[in-house]
Parts: C-alpha cells; sequence; structure tokens
C-alpha cells in the first residue's frame, strides 16, 4: 500500500446498499467489532521509530511535546535524543537525529531495526524542498529502511506561507513512491497539533503488521 487512500462509492455499487442493524450498516458493526477485538487483545509492543528531518524543521519540538505535552525550548540538536512515548499500548522509541549537513552522514548509524520513519519537513521554508526531497529519498533507498513505515510531519503549519500537505507532497514527490506504506500530517509542534493524529496512524500500521505476520 502506497500513499494515503482516499475511500468513496465505488461505481455502479448503491451507496445504500447495506443493511442496517440498530442504526449501524453491517459494514459499521465488523469494523467496530474488529477495532474492539485488536484493542483489547493487542499486547504490549516496543517500537523503534527514527525521526530526521533538516536542521531547524521541528524534530526535537515534537519529541518533547509527545513526551511531556508541552512546548520546551530546544537547541540545535548535535548527535541525538531518544525517548520512549507510550501510546494505545505502544511503546514507541524515539530517535530524534541532529539535522544539521555534516552529520546527515551519522544517520545510517540508526538506521537498524527501525520499524517507522518519521520524517519531518518546515512546511513553511519553500527554499529547502528540493533539499528535504534528496534526503528523504537517500533514506529510503536504504536497505535496512525498507520495510519501515513512512510518516510525513508538515510541520509549522502555523507560520505564513506553509505549504498543505497536499502541495508538499507533489514537492517531495510522496506520490511516486512504489511499495512504500507513507502518511503525511500536517503539524504545529508548539501547539501540539496532528502530532496525535501521526502516532495514531503509525499505530495502526503496527497492529496491521503485527496481525499480518502472526
Amino acid at each position: 500500500m502506497s500513499g494515503p487512500k482516499f475511500h468513496g462509492n465505488t461505481p455502479g455499487m448503491n451507496p445504500n446498499a447495506h443493511k442496517f442493524i440498530d442504526g449501524f450498516s453491517c459494514k459499521q458493526a465488523m469494523e467496530a467489532s474488529l477495532t474492539c477485538l485488536t484493542d483489547n487483545n493487542y499486547e504490549s509492543k516496543e517500537v523503534r521509530i527514527l525521526m530526521v528531518g533538516l536542521d531547524a524543521a521541528g524534530k526535537t519540538t515534537i519529541l518533547y511535546q509527545l513526551k511531556l505535552d508541552e512546548p520546551v525550548t530546544t537547541i540545535p540538536t548535535i548527535g541525538f535524543n531518544v525517548e520512549t512515548v507510550e501510546y494505545k499500548n505502544i511503546s514507541f522509541t524515539v530517535w530524534d537525529i541532529g539535522g544539521q549537513d555534516k552529520i546527515r552522514v551519522l544517520w545510517r548509524l540508526y538506521y537498524q531495526e527501525t520499524q517507522g520513519l518519521i520524517f519531518v519537513v518546515d512546511s513553511s521554508d519553500r527554499n529547502r524542498v528540493a533539499e528535504a526531497k534528496n534526503e528523504l529519498f537517500r533514506l529510503l533507498a536504504e536497505d535496512e529502511l525498507q520495510d519501515a513505515v513512512l510518516l510525513i510531519f508538515a510541520n509549522k503549519q502555523d507560520l505564513p506561507n506553509a505549504m498543505s500537505t497536499a502541495e508538499l507532497s507533489d514537492r517531495l514527490g510522496l506520490h511516486s513512491l512504489k511499495g512504500r506504506n507513507w502518511y503525511i500530517q500536517a503539524t504545529c509542534a508548539l501547539k501540539g497539533k496532528g502530532l496525535y493524529e501521526g502516532l495514531e496512524w503509525l499505530s495502526q500500521q503496527i497492529r496491521e503488521q503485527q496481525i499480518k505476520f502472526t
């Protein structure tokens, strides 16, 4: 599955064809039952997340907003920060790696056993989108990251001239990705907006992977 999917009515089908049970369609009832079963039976799991992106994209602010649920003052990361974020029976170990040009060569030291890749983009910095795209595609070409699901945080949506997720998807070339499960989420790290929606998508992907391989 590559990229976000948008569901509509299947051509030639009556959209009112579902039977209803107590106000819910059969499809809705089945989905609700499956969600309940997954939530109740899903064992706590540890997941390794690598969070990267260009310098000043807001990675460290995102990390500590998720960890502490409040904005913190940050300085450019030289090296890495690592924190555990608990969400819906999943323990995300998030590695936030510095994004300065000279230390991006060190990203590869953290690839091993990565299950989820969060790539953070400053959506207001139109001058560096091409640079961000190059770094993203370099990452996706790495063998050790072939099975990692990809979450893009289109950060700094509160700033003037911020690109929408649709525009950023196009400029990053996300729709050209083949065989890569990806999702793009608009965020404002300082206010915590959009971050948990991204984690929700990640947690769902991890659940589906566990079901697939068990």
